[in-house]
């Protein structure tokens, strides 16, 4: 959990200049490779601003990576950026989606409804979507549950209240109901796929920041379109999800090193500019994750003996914030992540677990 920040940008191709600076939300269509363009499409919120989609173009092809959020105006700006392509909304002929989070899926479900596209996602958000669908779920219960589980039911409570209602990840905003969270059409599994302009990209399984999630690798272009997996310039949240995973931090660090073992490429991001090289981008995150590690083995060695606990003697963001400075949404991401690191730890025998009153304790040792 951090702030976007840096990298490079691709050449705009429309009459509209390239963004000055770092600044990769600002609108506009961006060639980053021959045939492949970055979109940024708006969000609806102060900490990520954007998402970037990649219009993969061919003859007679026009695919997106991602779709974006399906809010007022973000429909606009994909339709303007294509425009300055000769393309329009209708002739998107399928959306590839690298996870069933809202920023990336919901806007594909809708301009299918109105233009036929269709919609390829990983298998393994099937579960996902099966509970955001089930009827009589209430929004956000399993992270209710997974706070109360780590000591922190107040803020279970006050997230419940309402403050969650608007706030980002799979499940449904107020009014949106689950019409946007519609199947895909097709269901990936790993392995080749070819693309409408003949290119060929590896669909590789990268469980983590969602269970399943996919990234999809452009062996021969050196390109990687990368989705939430590896971000450039922030961590990826973990497992913030409809279906939760036992070990998710566990999960992603697997896929970072399955991705870290395919060729370098290009990292084509869904927040951030576009970045030279994935390795490096990988290794980064690895050592930050290493780094949480201990000093999350360092507060259960001080006595914190709860996620909560923990959380609240780490610092969050590039800016170093306390847990109470963040507002209560991100504090849950944050207690969220705490725990995940927590239980990896767990797993590695570094910590034990128990237990208590409907609390999970952890205090320090081999089982």
């Amino acid at each position: 959990m951090t702030d976007p920040v840096v990298g490079r940008t691709g050449t705009s191709v429309s009459a509209r200049p390239a963004p000055g600076g770092d600044d990769w939300t600002e609108p506009g269509i961006f060639e980053v490779a021959p045939g492949v363009h970055r979109i940024p499409l708006p969000l609806p919120n102060d900490g990520l601003r954007a998402v970037n989609v990649y219009a993969v173009v061919g003859p007679d092809s026009l695919e997106l990576i991602d779709s974006g959020w399906a809010i007022p105006g973000a429909q606009e700006v994909l339709s303007e950026a294509l425009g300055d392509l000769g393309a329009s909304l209708g002739d998107i002929r399928r959306f590839l989606v690298t996870h069933a989070h809202r920023d990336h899926y919901t806007q594909a479900v809708e301009l299918r409804r109105h233009h036929g596209s269709r919609i390829a996602l990983g298998a393994g958000e099937r579960p996902t979507l099966e509970e955001v669908n089930r009827p009589g779920r209430k929004p956000l219960e399993p992270q209710f549950r997974q706070l109360r589980r780590y000591g922190a039911a107040g803020l279970a409570a006050a997230l419940a209240g309402g403050i969650a209602e608007h706030a980002g990840g799979t499940e449904e905003p107020g009014g949106e109901g689950r019409s946007n969270w519609e199947d895909p059409d097709d269901w990936l599994e790993e392995g080749p796929l070819t693309l409408g302009d003949g290119r060929v990209v590896e669909v590789v399984e990268t469980p983590g920041h969602t269970r399943g999630h996919v990234v999809f690798h452009d062996r021969e272009g050196g390109l990687l379109f990368a989705g939430d997996h590896v971000l450039p310039a922030i961590t990826p949240s973990i497992g913030f999800e409809a279906v939760l995973s036992p070990n998710p931090l566990g999960d992603f660090l697997g896929s970072l090193a399955l991705v870290r073992g395919l060729p370098d490429a290009t990292l084509l991001a869904a927040h951030g500019p576009v970045a030279p090289s994935v390795h490096t981008r990988i290794d980064e995150l690895v050592q930050h994750h290493g780094r949480r590690l201990e000093q999350t083995l360092a507060a259960v060695g001080r006595g914190a003996d709860t996620a909560l606990e923990v959380a609240g003697q780490l610092l969050w963001t590039r800016r170093q914030r306390k847990l109470g400075d963040l507002d209560a949404f991100n504090q849950m991401l944050a207690v969220a992540e705490t725990g995940a690191h927590l239980e990896l730890l767990v797993s590695q025998s570094r910590v034990c677990r128990t237990l208590d009153d409907g609390v999970y304790r952890y205090w320090e040792g081999a089982a």
